[in-house]
């Protein structure tokens, strides 16, 4: 059976994945050098390497269901699902470990629904959910940090810590909201019981919540990848797809 979708076919590529192909194009060359070392024998892929990150990054794209992935890219349910359980974790981001003594970083929490019941807790929004904790480089907006998945009702300032986003950022000047008090991060100025706050505190948090911005505007784009509104995955799929898709928002932005 002939699949409808190609990576050879370019005008597939920008509507199944969100990069331009000149972006795909380097995700393909990274994952390839990458994976080089770990090529073992075997049976191979039906698949060329191309197409075999086309069909996961269109999963993370459109959160299609197996059913209906596997026959564009003519092949079987169960192989498509071992692409993604193969591939998936190959095209995570890997965390900087080291940040220049200028670097100034943001990081907030975010939702994802998540059929997985093991993993995900019911959430402020009323659903299970896990929780995600995020940093992003506040000048080039670059992920750089994404926490390992908890249970949707867990607070922020607990999952800064537990999620080892604490550990990877370091010593590094990190914003967060109000959530995180307590943390040793830099958040707002909190107003007094029947006291307003002076002038300048007011400015400083003006200034703190446009800057503080820049990690929402990272969620709403990242949140394009369909699959963080419903994620059907199980185990560390969750985490796999959130360091994939953090990523190709990376790509994007890098250009």
């Amino acid at each position: 059976m002939a699949g409808v979708i190609t990576a050879s076919e370019p005008s597939w590529i920008a509507p199944f994945t969100g990069l331009s192909p000149r972006c795909f194009g380097k995700l393909v060359t990274a994952v390839r050098r990458e994976t080089a070392a770990k090529e073992h024998r075997g049976r191979p892929w039906r698949l060329p390497l191309e197409d075999r990150i086309l069909l996961v990054v269109a999963y993370w794209r459109t959160n299609l269901t197996m059913r209906q992935l596997a026959p564009l890219f003519g092949i079987s349910k169960s192989a498509a699902d071992r692409i993604i359980d193969h591939l998936g974790p190959q095209l995570a981001l890997q965390p900087r470990k080291r940040f220049a003594k200028d670097t100034v970083l943001i990081v907030d929490g975010t939702l994802v629904p998540n059929r997985d019941r093991t993993i995900a807790e019911q959430s402020k929004n009323y659903r299970y959910s896990t929780a995600h904790q995020v940093v992003i480089d506040a000048d080039t907006r670059l992920v750089v940090v994404v926490g390992r998945p908890l249970p949707g009702n867990r607070h922020d300032s607990r999952g800064w810590e537990e999620s080892g986003a604490k550990d990877a950022v370091g010593k590094t000047v990190t914003i967060a909201d109000g959530g995180y008090q307590g943390t040793g991060l830099v958040i707002p100025h909190r107003r007094a019981k029947s006291e307003d706050l002076p002038a300048w505190k007011e400015e400083h948090n003006r200034s703190h919540k446009r800057v503080r911005a820049r990690v929402e505007h990272t969620f709403a784009r990242m949140k394009s990848w369909k699959i963080l509104r419903d994620c059907r995955l199980k185990g560390d799929g969750i985490h796999y797809a959130m360091l994939g898709i953090a990523r190709l928002h990376n790509l994007n932005l890098a250009g």
